[in-house]
């Protein structure tokens, strides 16, 4: 496997204005999944898919994040990976540190969140089918 993007999830305060933000302006289409307040993206079309996505809803309101200096803001990449195990271990040896150890996502496969050398947090995550990624 390449190690590539697989997925992004934007956060938002208020997932319904940032549906109808993403669908207005780039015409990305939306599929309620999973959880409340969460939706699939579909930013392809049927001779393109684009990539993988989500919209879902902030654990921590932005004003709040900002001023604490944490919190998710923005959007959050996921890293298709093989072998979950080696890629924990490349992040702590690399300067890098596990943010959520091995959180299984059911029917989708194991995640985990972590921060880089300069304190990006991204996910990598070793998909159950990996054509998924």
């Amino acid at each position: 496997m390449a190690n590539n993007i697989a997925h992004f999830d934007i956060h938002a305060d208020d997932v319904e204005r940032a549906r109808r933000f993403y669908e207005r302006v780039f015409g990305w289409r939306f599929e309620a999944w999973g959880p409340p307040d969460f939706y699939l993206v579909h930013t392809g079309s049927d001779s393109d898919p684009g990539i993988h996505g989500s919209v879902s809803k902030r654990s921590e309101p932005e004003s709040r994040a900002l001023a604490a200096g944490h919190g998710r803001i923005g959007y959050e990449c996921t890293i298709a990976v093989d072998d979950l195990g080696a890629i924990k271990a490349a992040i702590v040896a690399n300067g890098g540190k596990i943010v959520l150890d091995d959180h299984e996502i059911v029917g989708v496969g194991t995640l985990i969140r972590f921060a880089d050398s300069e304190g990006n947090v991204a996910c990598a995550m070793r998909y159950l089918n990996p054509q998924e990624g």
